[in-house]
């Protein structure tokens, strides 16, 4: 930046710090220079006083209205009414050019700051004083009606620029403002919509890794568990072996679709579960030591969320019996009826694994709860005599 530049730069700061005296002064000093060079009179067929009178007398009227600009922005209608009386009178005496520029000046302020109510009144207010000043120019000064007609004209340009420009300005601000704030809003909503979405992301994954890693690794631990627990047997053990491989590599294939997910951003974290995958289910948990009666009866075709809510409620179920009650029979129904879908799920008997201690704090059952609630559905579990149950109904039809 040039010294030059540094310095307009240093003389607009001050200008917008000082801006109301900084007014005052100018017209002050432009009231005096006109003075000087003998500008009065200029409403001189409007006057009361005799002709030939000092210019330097429009002074008495141009410095005491410099004193409104700077009250303009604090009381603008006021400033403005007494304006307007000191125009009146210098109109009325010395004619100078003064009191014409501070009564624009006061006129734009309080156009710009007033609202839409009084900016109407002001624009009354600014034609009935130019149908005065146009009967004034016939009736006091005698003059012709074109002459009168162009005074008024030139007054009504002046003051009607002046209120025009203004209004215009405030607008432009207002509307400025406005389209501002709805930046902010969808801002502020766009920061919201970013937080959910990655509260929903955290959600899906806590799901995933509840729903199908973490069942294969509890399923891994429990099955070489059993296998512990028993005297060697060649057979078992190679058998619990292969369970447990089979575990660990289905993990370790749900893993890979997260962390593809995670780091490409597309696909699915793992294959949407459907009702005919329910028999693998079963089977899993039947070879984990559970004895199963597993009856489906009267199922229409159902939509895509209805059936993964299903499959998601028996497989947690189910792996809840292998943790709490190894060993246990229990019966597995998915029924329908006019109300809807039915679930339960009951299990006898069993005992608890030492492997249960690493399974969740209850984490799968309220997810279970809060997928079935999401359907419209309702859903308990809780201990039953003898054993442990889970029940839901869901609604045939779940609009997505």
């Amino acid at each position: 930046m040039s010294v030059m530049e540094a310095t307009a730069e240093r003389i607009r700061d001050w200008y917008r710090g000082h801006r109301p005296a900084a007014d005052a002064l100018i017209i002050a000093l432009f009231s005096v220079l006109g003075a000087a060079l003998g500008f009065g009179g200029v409403w001189g067929m409007f006057s009361l006083i005799p002709p030939g009178t000092s210019a330097w007398w429009t002074l008495a009227t141009a410095l005491p209205a410099c004193l409104l600009v700077l009250a303009k922005r604090r009381f603008p209608m006021v400033s403005l009414m007494v304006a307007a009386v000191i125009f009146a009178i210098d109109l009325l005496t010395f004619g100078g050019l003064g009191p014409l520029v501070v009564l624009l000046d006061v006129l734009w302020t309080a156009a710009f700051l007033a609202t839409p109510r009084v900016r109407v009144r002001l624009l009354g207010a600014i034609a009935v004083s130019v149908l005065a000043l146009f009967a004034m120019a016939v009736l006091v000064s005698h003059a012709s009606l074109p002459t009168a007609f162009l005074v008024a004209v030139q007054f009504g340009a002046f003051v009607g620029t002046d209120y025009w420009w203004a209004v215009a300005v405030s607008q432009a601000n207002e509307l400025a403002e406005l389209h501002r704030q709805r930046a902010d809003d969808a801002a502020a909503v766009a920061a919201r919509d970013r937080v959910e979405a990655v509260r929903r992301e955290r959600e899906t994954m806590a799901r995933e890794l509840h729903d199908v890693v973490a069942g294969h690794v509890l399923a891994m631990a429990i099955r070489a568990e059993a296998a512990l627990s028993t005297a060697p047997d060649e057979v078992r053990d190679r058998e619990a072996l292969h369970a447990v491989r089979g575990a660990g590599l289905d993990a370790h294939g749900a893993l890979r679709s997260m962390i593809t997910v995670l780091r490409r951003g597309d696909g699915e974290l793992s294959p949407t579960p459907r009702l005919g995958d329910l028999q693998g289910v079963v089977e899993d948990a039947e070879r984990a030591g559970l004895d199963i009666r597993y009856s489906v009866s009267g199922l229409s075709p159902l939509s895509e969320p209805v059936e993964q809510a299903i499959v998601r409620i028996v497989r947690e179920a189910l792996a809840n019996c292998i943790r709490h009650a190894s060993g246990a029979e229990v019966d597995v129904a998915i029924t329908e009826d006019d109300g809807g879908i039915g679930i339960a799920v009951r299990s006898v008997g069993g005992a608890s694994l030492a492997a249960a201690e690493y399974a969740g704090g209850g984490w799968g059952l309220a997810m279970l709860r809060e997928r079935v609630d999401a359907l419209g559905g309702e859903f308990s579990a809780g201990p039953v005599a003898g054993g442990w149950t889970v029940q839901a109904r869901l609604p045939v039809a779940v609009h997505a």
